[in-house]
C-alpha cells in the first residue's frame, strides 16, 4: 500500500466523519467533495435566513460511540427536542406513534376489527420465505393492513410496485415491528413504559448542517486538507491498488495510501481507470436510485401545525412528507410571524416532477398544502426548490446480485474501502454511515480488519426502548438566549 495521504471521496456524513477522525489522529488526508458545501443529503440549506433540511434528519442512535461523537462536535448546540408526527390517511390525521383512542376515532372499530382478523389469519398461516416487500409485510401484518397503510405510501416513495421491492429492505428497516408491538405501544403510551417510536430526539440548534459545518471547520483547524468543488474524475489502479485519485476544477491528483469512498457504488465503477470487466460495469449501470425534490415554502403564521413532520399517504396528492422546520428548532426560522415548511416529492431524475420549473413546483406545493388542510394557499409568500439526486438506493429484484458482483471485484483493490449509504448501496441512516467511516479509519490506521459491509447488515434501525433506558430522557436544553424550546 502506498505511503501517501488517505484519500476521502465525498463530504457527506461518512466522508466528513472519516476526515475528522483522521485529523484527530494527525494522519495526513485529503477529502474531495464535488459540491461547494458539505453534508450531502443531510445538509441544511439556507435561503434568506430560512434554514431547511433535505428531508428530516433526527439524531437518534443506539451507538454510544456515535452519540459521543455528536456531543463532542456540537456540545450544548445539540438540543433535545420533542417528537410529534402524524399520518395523513384518507383525509384524516392519525397520531404517530399510535394511540388506541385516536385509532378508534379515525379508523373506526369496524375497520380495526377487519385488520385484526386479517392479522390473525396471517399469523396462523405458514408463509413461504418472503421475496418482496409486499410478501414480507403481508405475512407479518395481514393483507388488510398492508393495503390500508403500507402500499400507497411505499409506492409513492419508491415509484415502483411493492412486489418489486425486495424483502431485505423491510427486514432492515422494520424487522422488529409487529402489530402486537404497535398495539402495546399504543396502549401503554400514556404511561411511557414502552416507546415503540422515540418521543424525543437530538437535533442541532441550526439544523443538521450545523453538525457537518462544525466538523469541517474542526477538521481544517487540525490540518485536514478539504477540497470543495472538486469532483473526482478518475481512480487510476493497477488491479491491486488505487494508485492515483484525480479531481476536476484544478484540485489536482494525489497518489494515495488508503482510499475511503462514500461515492455511489456505481459511480466508483465508472471512475475506475482502466475499467473493470464488462459484467461489473453492467452491474454498476443497473443499480437504481430514488431521487426527490424538496419545496420549502414561507408561510404567514407561526403555528400552522404542531408536527415535526407529517407522512402523507393520500394518493390524490403527490407530496409524500411535509416538514415543519420551526417545530424541529425555532432557530430554523428567522421571523416569529412566519413558518417554513418543506414538502418532499419523490421522483426519478429527469421525470416530470424533477424537470418541472421551480415556479410550477412552488405552486404545486402551495396548492397541496391547502388541499390537505394544513395552510390556505393565500398565506404562502414564497418558496425555493432543491433537487436531490441519488437520495435512496432502491432494493429492486436484481440489486443484491449487482451489489455482490461489484463488491467482489472492488475487494481486489486492497486500499479501497466503501462507506456510507450510497457507498454501500444500503439504506443506512446517518449514524450507521458514520459508524462505517469510523471502522474504515480504524482499518486504515490501526490495521484492524473490520468488515464495513457488516455494519447495520443485521442490526436494525428501529426505535424501541423502555423509558428507563431512553437515551435522551433529560430536561430539554435552553440556550443562553432564553428562547423557549416549544413544539411549534
Amino acid at each position: 500500500m502506498g505511503s501517501g495521504p488517505v484519500a476521502i471521496l465525498g463530504g457527506g456524513p461518512a466522508g466528513l466523519t472519516a476526515a475528522y477522525q483522521l485529523a484527530k489522529r494527525e494522519q495526513p488526508a485529503v477529502l474531495f467533495e464535488a459540491d461547494e458545501t458539505v453534508g450531502g443529503l443531510a445538509r441544511t440549506v439556507v435561503r434568506d435566513g430560512y434554514r431547511f433540511d433535505l428531508g428530516g434528519h433526527r439524531f437518534f442512535t443506539k451507538s454510544s460511540e456515535v452519540e459521543a461523537l455528536w456531543r463532542e462536535v456540537l456540545g450544548e448546540e445539540l438540543l433535545t427536542r420533542p417528537r410529534l408526527s402524524r399520518i395523513r390517511w384518507r383525509g384524516r390525521f392519525i397520531d404517530y406513534p399510535l394511540s388506541v383512542g385516536d385509532l378508534v376515532r379515525k379508523v373506526g372499530p369496524a375497520e380495526l376489527a377487519r385488520c385484526a382478523a386479517s392479522y390473525a389469519a396471517a399469523t396462523l398461516r405458514p408463509a413461504p420465505e418472503a421475496q418482496s416487500f409486499e410478501d414480507w409485510v403481508t405475512a407479518r401484518f395481514g393483507r388488510r393492513l398492508f393495503e390500508l397503510f403500507f402500499r400507497s405510501y411505499t409506492e409513492k416513495v419508491w415509484g415502483v410496485e411493492t412486489s418489486e421491492l425486495r424483502a431485505e429492505w423491510a427486514a432492515q428497516r422494520i424487522r422488529e415491528l409487529s402489530l402486537g408491538r404497535a398495539v402495546r405501544a399504543a396502549v401503554l403510551r400514556d404511561g411511557r413504559e414502552v416507546h415503540s417510536l422515540i418521543e424525543e430526539f437530538l437535533y442541532p440548534r441550526l439544523g443538521p448542517g450545523q453538525m457537518w459545518e462544525t466538523m469541517l471547520a474542526e477538521t481544517v483547524r487540525r490540518g485536514g486538507d478539504v477540497r470543495l468543488g472538486s469532483p473526482v474524475s478518475a481512480l487510476r489502479h493497477d488491479g491491486t491498488l488505487v494508485t492515483e485519485v484525480r479531481a476536476e476544477a484544478g484540485a489536482g491528483a494525489i497518489e494515495p495510501g488508503p482510499v475511503i469512498s462514500s461515492l455511489p457504488l456505481g459511480t466508483v465503477v465508472e471512475l475506475l481507470d482502466p475499467p473493470p470487466p464488462a459484467a461489473v460495469v453492467a452491474a454498476a449501470r443497473g443499480l437504481r436510485y430514488r431521487d426527490f425534490v424538496t419545496v420549502a415554502l414561507v408561510v404567514r403564521g407561526a403555528d400552522l401545525f404542531p408536527d415535526n413532520w407529517v407522512y402523507v399517504h393520500d394518493p390524490e396528492v403527490r407530496v409524500g412528507r411535509i416538514q415543519n422546520f420551526r417545530s424541529w428548532s425555532p432557530w430554523m426560522v428567522p421571523d416569529d410571524e412566519r413558518t417554513c415548511v418543506g414538502l418532499e416529492y419523490f421522483c426519478f431524475e429527469g421525470d416530470g416532477t424533477w424537470s418541472a420549473d421551480d415556479s410550477a413546483l412552488v405552486d404545486l406545493a402551495a396548492s397541496e398544502l391547502e388541499r390537505i388542510g394544513l395552510a390556505p394557499r393565500h398565506l404562502v409568500e414564497r418558496g425555493w426548490v432543491v433537487r436531490v439526486p441519488k437520495a435512496y438506493p432502491i432494493y429492486d429484484v436484481d440489486y443484491g446480485e449487482r451489489v455482490s458482483t461489484i463488491r467482489a471485484w472492488l475487494e481486489g483493490l486492497e486500499n479501497l474501502q466503501q462507506v456510507g449509504r450510497n457507498g454501500l448501496h444500503r439504506y443506512n441512516n446517518a449514524d450507521h454511515s458514520m459508524l462505517t467511516a469510523m471502522r474504515a479509519v480504524d482499518n486504515a490506521c490501526a490495521g484492524t480488519r473490520h468488515d464495513i459491509w457488516a455494519v447495520n447488515a443485521e442490526s436494525v434501525y428501529h426505535e424501541e426502548t423502555r423509558a428507563e433506558e431512553h437515551p435522551y430522557r433529560r430536561a430539554p436544553e435552553t440556550p443562553a438566549t432564553g428562547r423557549a424550546l416549544t413544539n411549534g
